[in-house]
């Protein structure tokens, strides 16, 4: 029986990556091959039985090893230097420059993990890429036959019945602007906070901007932003939530009439599509991966002008008929992704690597 070893930076459940390894895993393991998951033991979540410390991993020279690529870590070394059949996913790494005076422990894994990219360029039998964006990003560091392999998204997890709690308190008949994403500067929280500002003050006072999302590892870029809704005097208008439950996530975007993206750096950007699932109109600055995983089907922009903006958020609030025909053309692109064979496309991946 063949064996199928995936590396990975750290494994945390709910992470998107981890996600993705543990639906690999039992689709490996589904089609016959043992399969594990392995990442540095310290990067390992606590009480977390999916994955094992890296240094058990000992794979065979005719044993297939999958790296998902994205940061710097010492399992990007390892994974070099190994001798068996080797393919490479690459989900992005962040620029280190959003993080400069934020937290310089993380400019420095990501300047280590760009380092570490462009030193396995030649280095798998296998590269492969979770967007057009990544795929070029690796093609220009010299990775040889980039194909796209669509991210996984577990659309289950959104049916999870939502918080009554947060439903009885904050639909309440104030228009509720959503972003969900971790807290952290390539987000451009800052810009989201102003274009609701505007859209505040100039537009529709009876409105509130909700922002879902972690800000573990990003403190100080954290307390900046609650110092600027201080300093703009909202503080009654923006909720931040931090790091919450599934039901209470399904919640927010249950009572949201828009979901705002002002993000400047997206390998791919998950929370898009969930709301495209949850049928939220979507509002997104063009940039990075961002018009690729909408793929038509929102409004974007590529200017923050923040008075287009809010007038661009009131029309696809307000006017029903646009509102309805983004959110079907949105629905549309969930069921594309929706239709994807993926499991025949991961399978063919190692057939291929086998033939």
């Amino acid at each position: 029986m063949q064996t199928i070893h995936q590396i990975l930076a750290g494994y945390t459940n709910g992470d998107a990556i981890s996600n993705e390894a543990r639906y690999f895993r039992d689709i490996f393991r589904k089609n016959g091959f043992t399969s594990d998951i392995y990442c540095p033991q310290r990067n390992i979540g606590e009480k977390n039985k999916d994955a094992f410390d890296i240094n058990q991993c000992s794979p065979k020279k005719e044993d297939i090893v999958l790296l998902h690529l994205s940061m710097g870590t010492s399992a990007n070394i390892y994974f070099k230097v190994l001798d068996c059949k080797k393919i490479i996913l690459y989900h992005n790494v962040t620029p280190s420059h959003f993080f400069r005076f934020i937290n310089e422990d993380t400019l420095a894994t990501l300047k280590q993990g760009s380092k570490q990219v462009a030193m396995l360029a030649a280095c798998a039998d296998i590269n492969l890429a979770d967007s057009k964006f990544n795929a070029k990003e690796i093609t220009d560091l010299g990775y040889k036959d980039v194909d796209v392999l669509p991210i996984i998204i577990d659309f289950e997890k959104l049916d999870i019945p939502s918080s009554k709690r947060i439903i009885s308190k904050y639909k309440d008949g104030r228009k509720n602007i959503l972003f969900v994403g971790r807290c952290a500067p390539n987000k451009k929280i800052e810009d989201l906070i102003t274009a609701f500002y505007v859209y505040q003050k100039t537009v529709d006072s009876n409105s509130r901007l909700i922002l879902a999302g972690s800000p573990n590892g990003c403190e100080r870029y954290f307390y900046m932003l609650k110092d600027y809704i201080v300093k703009l005097d909202i503080e009654d208008s923006v909720v931040l939530t931090g790091s919450i439950p599934q039901n209470e996530l399904n919640a927010y975007y249950q009572i949201a009439d828009l979901f705002l993206c002002m993000s400047e750096h997206e390998g791919f950007c998950i929370p898009l599509i969930e709301a495209m699932y949850k049928q939220i109109p979507i509002l997104a600055y063009a940039k990075a991966a961002v018009p690729e995983t909408l793929d038509g089907a929102s409004v974007i922009f590529k200017e923050k002008n923040y008075k287009m903006v809010a007038e661009m958020m009131n029309k696809l609030i307000t006017d029903e008929a646009t509102k309805q025909s983004i959110i079907d053309a949105q629905s549309k692109r969930v069921k594309n992704l929706q239709n994807l064979n993926l499991e025949k496309q991961v399978i063919g991946i190692i057939n291929k690597l086998d033939s």
